[in-house]
């Protein structure tokens, strides 16, 4: 249940679809945790949008004309500091630079941009047939700092996506320890630092700071760029 104490996270819907803008909106603003401060119908309007409102979540659409989702969440989420952010979820509403955290709203039709967006940036993803809860709950997740990686979507998402790789394995990315590669492994299949913590009897901050030093090496700015990081490396296989 949400805090009422705590001020409610700043939302900005953009969509191209203004009936999908506006029933989005009335989604969220049915939740007392939860406002939609703007709107927009393309992705440079939802940079001017940003500008003026200063959400700390924007829910994007991949597929707008004059620009495009992926580009968007890239010029918003911009080259953020990949040594704490996205580590625990600890930062609170926005990114832990202040700029929003992105998450994508679209089909599953949209592979393409889907996975370039998550590249560009963007903290997770849902899919526009997801039910009212799911889509309220994907948002207070990516507002309290986490990613959401959806596992089952990610491996299939990633599989028609990834590169052909000659070297397999651990070697493919750099000097990872061995409990640094546990607790990849777990991120990669969507587990949370408490699930991680008790799968390898750690305790949560040791696996926070395992988590950090991962997206250090990997070059990741969060905890989905580590995701995929592993498995474009070829280090974690959608089999698994």
């Amino acid at each position: 249940m949400a805090d009422a104490t705590q001020a409610p996270t700043r939302l900005v819907v953009v969509d191209d679809d203004v009936l999908v803008r506006s029933g989005l909106s009335l989604i969220f603003e049915a939740e007392r945790d939860l406002t939609v401060v703007g709107q927009a119908g393309t992705g440079r309007e939802a940079l001017d949008v940003v500008a003026e409102t200063d959400p700390d979540v924007v829910i994007m659409d991949v597929r707008m004309p004059d620009m495009d989702g992926v580009e968007a969440t890239g010029r918003l989420v911009g080259d953020r500091d990949a040594k704490t952010d996205g580590a625990d979820g600890a930062h609170g509403a926005g990114g832990a630079d202040g700029r929003p955290r992105v998450l994508v709203l679209t089909t599953f039709e949209d592979q393409d941009y889907l996975y370039r967006a998550l590249r560009a940036g963007a903290s997770g993803f849902l899919l526009k047939r997801a039910k009212p809860e799911e889509l309220v709950h994907g948002v207070r997740v990516v507002a309290s700092g986490t990613s959401l990686v959806l596992p089952d979507l990610t491996r299939r998402l990633i599989a028609d996506h990834q590169p052909a790789a000659a070297a397999r394995g651990a070697a493919a990315l750099p000097q990872l320890t061995a409990r640094e590669v546990d607790v990849l492994r777990l991120v990669a299949a969507g587990l949370s630092n408490a699930e991680i913590a008790e799968r390898l009897f750690l305790s949560a901050e040791t696996v926070k700071t395992h988590l950090s030093r991962v997206l250090v090496k990997v070059g990741a700015r969060d905890r989905t760029q580590a995701v995929i990081a592993a498995y474009e490396s070829g280090f974690v296989s959608p089999a698994e």
